[in-house]
């Protein structure tokens, strides 16, 4: 396929394109959406081909044996990530939101705190308040364009009523990859504070060329507190299919997910199940490849362009395309910044501050699009700058 393709996605009740008006006062007409974390590209014809089978079959039943799309999510993580699974350790939830949630309800009592590092993801503070968690912030550092973790900080913020922390890796919205001995880093912070640890490895196949994932998995020392969470959606460009997988190891806390799972009578919707299956596979595979190589070259028009603007800093992306960009040294306020992105540039994107503390100054950017839709953004960026020229 082309990504240079351009799809027309409005009223296609596509909450990127359809509400950016609504929700960002950004003229539908003349906006460009680049907030919602989904690609404007299509998937892979796999994919399309799968879904494409069912309605050609006509007969839209309750989905039985799963055996085949748990079979493709271990031969993805060990194809791709090195990562052997057990096929039982699989949990299929609806997207990784809601498997947040789950995890949240599952292992946490109201009250309880959950650590988030800051800035991250905004749906994990939304889910930990909404089940009656308190979110306990530990504010990130930036050092060398990327983000790192003080741990003596945070084990001087923790006053024992802590029993659950999430981390999102690859980072969004920074884009940082973890590295090995960040990864030791925030399993033993667990293990000080006998914390359950939630990671979050949604973005893990969207990572740009010389950098390297590495699976929480692989940390040693750690299973009996470890809650994978993976999923086909943002890789796929599949969101809508709504599924994800909470992956547990631990025999304990995999009969308590289970449980609640039960409880809750969840079950999987048949068509995330069916484009899953089918992406995680070969053509799958050479997809991926072609898409990271395309998103790595929008990368670089993007960030090139706009940190050639006086007072704009695009963090260094290693991973997803997610780009987070810093507005502080232009000197202006909040408020001015963005109006200037969204009503002077017509741009509509997600504000910093719901990323928790140390998003004040930035905006991300969603360069999951034609390489000329991106070449427009950064030139209407350098427009309503260009009094900073």
């Amino acid at each position: 396929m082309s990504f240079d393709e351009m799809i027309d996605r409005r009223g296609s009740h596509c909450v990127k394109w359809d509400m950016m008006e609504e929700i960002y006062g950004v003229p539908q007409d003349r906006g460009l959406a680049m907030w919602v974390a989904d690609m404007d590209f299509r998937p892979p014809q796999v994919v399309v081909d799968a879904v494409q089978g069912q309605v050609d079959h006509g007969v839209m039943g309750y989905f039985g044996d799963d055996s085949k799309y748990r079979a493709a999510i271990q031969w993805w993580m060990s194809e791709r990530h090195g990562w052997s699974l057990d096929a039982d350790s699989i949990f299929t939830t609806h997207g990784l939101v809601n498997g947040t949630a789950m995890c949240v309800d599952t292992f946490t009592a109201p009250g309880d705190g959950v650590v988030l590092f800051t800035p991250v993801y905004h749906a994990f503070a939304k889910v930990i308040k909404a089940n009656g968690r308190r979110v306990v912030e530990c504010e990130m550092t930036q050092a060398n364009g990327r983000y790192t973790m003080d741990f003596d900080a945070y084990d001087a913020q923790m006053d024992g009523s802590e029993r659950m922390v999430i981390l999102c890796s690859p980072h969004n919205p920074g884009g940082t990859v973890w590295t090995r001995a960040e990864l030791e880093g925030v399993a033993a912070f667990a293990k000080r504070h006998d914390l359950i640890l939630v990671s979050d490895e949604i973005h893990h196949d969207l990572v740009m060329p010389g950098h390297t994932h590495i699976p929480m998995a692989h940390i040693e020392g750690i299973e009996d507190r470890l809650i994978m969470m993976t999923g086909a959606t943002k890789t796929f460009n599949i969101a809508g299919s709504h599924s994800g997988n909470v992956i547990i190891a631990d025999p304990d806390l995999r009969a308590k997910f289970g449980a609640r799972m039960a409880a809750l009578g969840l079950s999987p919707n048949s068509f995330g199940l069916f484009m899953a299956t089918a992406a995680y596979s070969p053509d799958g595979a050479a997809w991926v490849d072609e898409l990271v190589r395309y998103l790595d070259g929008n990368r670089r028009l993007f960030d090139d362009a706009v940190n050639a603007i006086p007072g704009l800093a695009s963090m260094n992306l290693e991973a997803t395309y997610l780009s987070w960009v810093d507005f502080s040294g232009t000197g202006m306020d909040r408020a001015e910044f963005t109006r200037r992105v969204e009503q002077d540039a017509c741009i509509a994107v997600n504000h910093g501050p719901t990323f928790g503390t140390g998003g004040d100054s930035f905006l991300r950017f969603n360069i999951a699009t034609p390489r000329a839709r991106v070449q427009e953004a950064v030139e209407r960026l350098a427009q309503a700058f260009g009094d900073l020229q």
